[in-house]
């Protein structure tokens, strides 16, 4: 197989960087395809394949691959395009960042107002556990290629020390607040985790920290967002949004507004088969 090693790819943000086909590779396994199938869509990719393609056509030409071999594939495989699209405005990703820390055993409050020292603030996500609070902003971007750099952790450890020199001259407040969160759907920068690292900020994003990144996390909840299904059409996601319905496996809890929505059926029992799928972690 030709490898195209010699190919350059431009990113979505514009960056012209050399086409991997182990990366392609890496990212359709874990769609949950096995070795043949995998191999045969990179197979028909690479033979498609162009100086100067983007990696969105790349993306595009996998995944109608993958759909065609299976939905819930192309439907894992879309995961980081389906975060994008709970936008334009960043309040469905704080309800999915709340619903994430949710399943991991905190109790979530989402879009509090507390007071500071010097003013009050508006937090995306109060979460409690083991006897303690943590208070989570979340920085959403709907363009990919955009990081988060070091501003953003600057900006909300300001707002996490204020809130917290307010907190412990609250007597009603019996639990200590003791970790403050910055999480985005994109990338750090190295300048934003290092001064996250030195603050004390705990910063989760799509890849990190390794291992552990969002994208980590959802595949081993099991907590994928309602804008991965590749059945249901984006007025319908849009609706399932309005509605609080962010998660996949808070359709199946949920399954009368498919109901609502006219859908029939057959393809009911299609859209819930695929969501049940994508729910087992």
């Amino acid at each position: 197989m030709d490898t195209h090693n010699t190919i350059d790819i431009i990113k979505s943000s514009g960056q012209k960087v050399k086409f991997s086909l182990d990366k392609l590779r890496n990212s359709l396994k874990h769609s949950g395809a096995n070795h043949e199938q995998v191999e045969e869509i990179v197979s028909r990719v690479n033979d498609e394949l162009y100086e100067g393609i983007t990696t969105n056509e790349i993306y595009n030409r996998a995944y109608s691959l993958l759909k065609k071999t299976k939905s819930v594939f192309a439907s894992k495989y879309k995961l980081k395009k389906a975060i994008y699209e709970l936008g334009p405005t960043g309040f469905p990703f704080e309800r999915f960042v709340g619903a994430i820390l949710q399943y991991s055993g905190y109790t979530v409050k989402v879009d509090i107002v507390l007071n500071g020292v010097c003013v009050t603030h508006e937090i995306d996500v109060v979460a409690e556990k083991n006897d303690t609070v943590t208070i989570v902003e979340c920085k959403f971007h709907n363009e990919e290629g955009r990081n988060c750099n070091v501003k953003v952790p600057l900006y909300i450890h300001s707002r996490y020390n204020d809130v917290k020199a307010h907190w412990v001259t609250n007597s009603n407040n019996t639990k200590p607040l003791n970790k403050g969160w910055v999480v985005t759907n994109t990338r750090f920068t190295e300048d934003a985790i290092t001064y996250g690292k030195c603050a004390d900020l705990y910063l989760l994003s799509w890849d990190y920290p390794t291992k552990d990144g969002l994208k980590d996390r959802i595949d081993r909840l099991g907590l994928y967002p309602i804008t991965v299904s590749g059945l249901l059409t984006n007025r319908e996601k849009q609706f399932l949004l309005s509605r609080n319905v962010v998660l996949c496996r808070q359709l199946i809890k949920d399954k009368f507004f498919l109901d609502h929505l006219g859908i029939s059926n057959s393809r009911k029992t299609k859209i819930l088969d695929e969501i049940e799928q994508l729910c087992k972690a």
